[in-house]
């Protein structure tokens, strides 16, 4: 058990069942009354942030959540995959974990998984990735004045917004957090 004079930023929380993390706190010593705890709390699994006020010293209960780097294998229908990079214990993900993510992960790829005990709790896969467009159009000469898009699908299965510029078989990076186009990767 933790205290709420005890915060700090990236501690994880039960609050009511729910596994949170500290985004932000501050102490506030009013001129009159008791000094109480004003917080940011992110929720681990969806991302939901709410603000939470505490007394000073009021209890709360602690938790150890693990990132652990491990690498996706395969998928099999709805279940990914993964294996520990120290130990090679390999482990099946629901798809629920990764989200909209799961559209940007080739195998091989390093992720991390949040682990609360032994439960994983949540996916983070790599903010940039390198893949392939297998299809798009053609962009013509001279079209180009608006910065004008064409959607190009990759490799994944993804359908990402690229430049007129861009041809099937280029690799580009891909922003995996906007699910965006950021550059070609020159090889």
């Amino acid at each position: 058990m933790a205290t709420s004079n005890d915060f700090r930023n990236g501690m994880a929380l039960n609050l009511d069942g729910k596994l949170v993390t500290i985004v932000d706190f501050q102490h506030v010593k009013p001129g009159k009354g008791g000094a109480f705890v004003r917080s940011k709390l992110k929720d681990v699994v969806t991302g939901a942030v709410v603000e939470k006020t505490w007394r000073g010293g009021e209890k709360v209960e602690e938790v150890r959540l693990e990132k652990t780097p491990m690498q996706f294998l395969y998928r099999e229908g709805d279940f990914f995959h993964v294996m520990h990079q120290e130990t090679f214990d390999q482990i099946t993900l629901p798809e629920e974990l990764f989200g909209d993510q799961a559209l940007f992960l080739k195998e091989n790829e390093v992720l991390v998984v949040l682990l609360h005990g032994e439960k994983p709790v949540t996916v983070e896969i790599p903010n940039f990735v390198e893949l392939e467009v297998t299809a798009t159009e053609p962009g013509f000469k001279g079209n180009t004045a608006q910065g004008a898009t064409k959607p190009a699908t990759l490799e994944t299965g993804a359908v990402v917004q690229v430049p007129l510029f861009v041809n099937s078989g280029e690799i580009l990076k891909i922003d995996t957090r906007k699910k965006a186009y950021v550059e070609r990767v020159k090889r």
